[in-house]
């Protein structure tokens, strides 16, 4: 009981400090009661650590009051709870439990192992594709400047960001350029380096950037998964020639297509011969490579594409056939 009491008051106070006053909810009805809740999900989600500190300070509330049911004392605490539980509601209703961090960290924990037009609804499954072409950006904005709720806005669409980024990332690793800008971003806003509407402005471009990026493998005249290999061999920047960059491209479409009519069998990661025949079948079609690919290149080439290869197709599938 001592511990339920003390931990609520420390949730209360780490409410009032941030402008909620549960007082307001003793007259409040319709309307205001729910504007109550709008504001107080405003309140929170200044920056990611505030929101992270509330979301723990509810969740050991709730857990400690559960602890002493059905202990008829508990009715003490059941509105104060009831308040607490339903921000942290509110909070995963508007901007669901993404946390943009743990994306990063998941990513980071990916590259290690190689060494919507309307509400804006995002669900939490990151399966599902994310296409920002969709978003009418000058809408978006529009509604950024004419809310009250200008920080849950931006949250929504910084979520929206991090779930496409874990996506394109992860379909092609060359674009950790991004996650790092990505996450500079955040940094500097967590600081309070730049305020919410800066912020906001930002993740537009950035988003639009992304949506360009989307778009590249079709530009390329490339698939996705062929956009992948071709960046593995063109990055970091090597200057080539429009008749050498074509070259490179129909070597990716030839590696691809040989590897998955021919190589990639079923468990072909299990038995040494059959990585062994991919490896060589790498070697051959990248030895098809301009004459500006030095021996040492063409080498760590063969390397990072083997790399790739073995880490995304577990055989005649990939992690390319659920996008």
């Amino acid at each position: 009981m001592a511990q339920l009491r003390e931990a609520i008051a420390q949730t209360t106070t780490f409410c009032t400090q941030k402008g909620i006053d549960f007082a307001v909810l003793e007259s409040a009805q319709g309307f205001v009661r729910t504007k109550f809740w709008a504001d107080a999900v405003e309140c929170i989600i200044i920056n990611d650590d505030v929101k992270k500190t509330y979301l723990s300070l509810a969740g050991n509330v709730n857990k400690l009051y559960k602890a002493i049911l059905p202990d008829p004392t508990a009715n003490e605490f059941t509105a104060i709870n009831a308040h607490l539980q339903t921000i942290k509601d509110q909070i995963l209703a508007e901007v669901p439990e993404v946390d943009v961090s743990e994306v990063i960290e998941q990513v980071e924990e990916l590259l290690d192992l190689s060494i919507t037009a309307g509400e804006f609804v995002i669900t939490k499954s990151h399966s599902q594709r994310i296409d920002l072409s969709q978003i009418d950006f000058v809408a978006l904005k529009n509604k950024f400047a004419s809310t009250d709720y200008q920080r849950t806005e931006t949250e929504k669409l910084k979520i929206a960001i991090a779930q496409k980024l874990q996506q394109m990332v992860r379909l092609n690793k060359t674009r950790i350029n991004y996650l790092d800008k990505f996450q500079q971003m955040i940094a500097e806003y967590n600081a309070d380096s730049r305020n919410v509407q800066i912020f906001f402005n930002d993740l537009i471009n950035f988003a639009q950037e992304l949506g360009v990026e989307d778009k590249r493998a079709i530009a390329q005249n490339l698939i996705e998964e062929e956009l992948a290999i071709f960046d593995l061999l063109t990055k970091p920047e090597i200057k080539l020639t429009k008749q050498e960059e074509q070259e490179v491209k129909q070597v990716a479409k030839e590696l691809l297509k040989t590897l998955k009519q021919e190589k990639l069998v079923l468990d072909w990661k299990k038995r040494q011969q059959t990585r062994a025949s991919v490896e060589v079948a790498i070697k051959d079609n990248l030895d098809k490579l301009p004459q500006s690919y030095s021996d040492e290149l063409y080498e760590q080439k063969c390397q990072e594409v083997y790399q790739h290869i073995y880490e995304n197709y577990s055989g005649p599938g990939s992690i390319y056939d659920a996008g």
